[in-house]
């Protein structure tokens, strides 16, 4: 059933994707062997039903999840998936992530960069993270502008990301666009671990409500992000789409796509809805 090399460390594969499940300790470790080791840059991916819509839609994804040191389940629409495949896997989302490595890491002195989000979000973050976790170190924050940077601008990003002496990068530009942006870059970084987490960002800081306690547990956080926030219905969209397509797939091997085809080109999702976003919770 499992094809992991143990009871412990597991791995599924949906559409060839692969998606790990390994204690939260055990990822903890692994993250620091490599901030007090080598200090190779590694990318872990925070794979989640919309990234898996994504991957079967645009080329570059399936092989930037593969890459990864590690392919973390986001959501229970993927959980699902595996388990339907074989593999029992447990969700390890990017705010739970972020939330273990605050702690982990404030004990071990990580040094955590935040770039992405909307104005002033990653220092509110950075604050509330500080607080809660004596120890924790901020190395920096960056909230890039609403809009394609040019040559000189992603050049100064990534010297100021490589001055502050980062551990960690948490990437919050959103599905697609972060992982394009690590995918661009992860090769001019000299820090062990980057990470797309997407709108954790929002969580931590406080400013976008998190679902309660129960609707979380049962995977439930996508239909309370829609009671609250209902312009996101194109997202939702995609993510139940990937719930039929992992069904059908888990049943006859296969699944054709729905919904929009796929594309060789990388078409990173407009800015203009990052900015909607940022207007609407202000």
């Amino acid at each position: 059933m499992d094809d992991g090399s143990s009871s412990s460390h597991r791995e599924a594969r949906i559409f060839d994707v692969p998606v790990h499940s390994w204690p939260r300790r055990d990822v903890l470790d692994e993250m620091d062997r490599n901030i007090t080791g080598p200090r190779k840059p590694m990318h872990i991916s925070i794979t989640s039903s919309e990234l898996m819509y994504h991957s079967r839609r645009i080329a570059f994804i399936p092989d930037f999840v593969r890459r990864a040191r590690l392919s973390l389940c986001d959501s229970a629409g993927v959980a699902i998936s595996a388990f339907l495949r074989g593999t029992l896997i447990h969700r390890f989302t990017g705010p739970m992530l972020m939330e273990e490595s605050f702690a982990f890491g404030a004990e071990r002195r990580w040094r955590h960069f935040f770039y992405g989000g909307a104005d002033g979000v990653a220092e509110t973050m950075s604050q509330r993270a500080a607080a809660k976790h004596p120890g924790f170190i901020t190395a920096g924050t960056l909230c890039p502008p609403f809009r394609e940077l040019s040559a000189a601008e992603e050049a100064q990003i990534i010297r100021t990301i490589n001055d502050s002496g980062a551990d960690v990068v948490w990437v919050g530009l959103g599905v697609v666009r972060q992982e394009l942006w690590i995918d661009r870059f992860i090769s001019r970084l000299n820090v062990p671990w980057v990470v797309g987490v997407g709108g954790a960002f929002d969580y931590h800081a406080g400013t976008v409500p998190r679902a309660p306690k129960v609707v979380r547990a049962i995977g439930m956080e996508w239909l309370y992000r829609l009671y609250k926030e209902p312009w996101r219905y194109k997202r939702i969209y995609s993510i139940l789409l990937f719930g039929v397509e992992g069904l059908i797939g888990a049943i006859t091997g296969n699944a054709p796509l729905l919904g929009a085809k796929r594309t060789d080109q990388v078409v990173p999702p407009p800015w203009k809805g990052r900015t909607g976003e940022r207007k609407k919770r202000r």
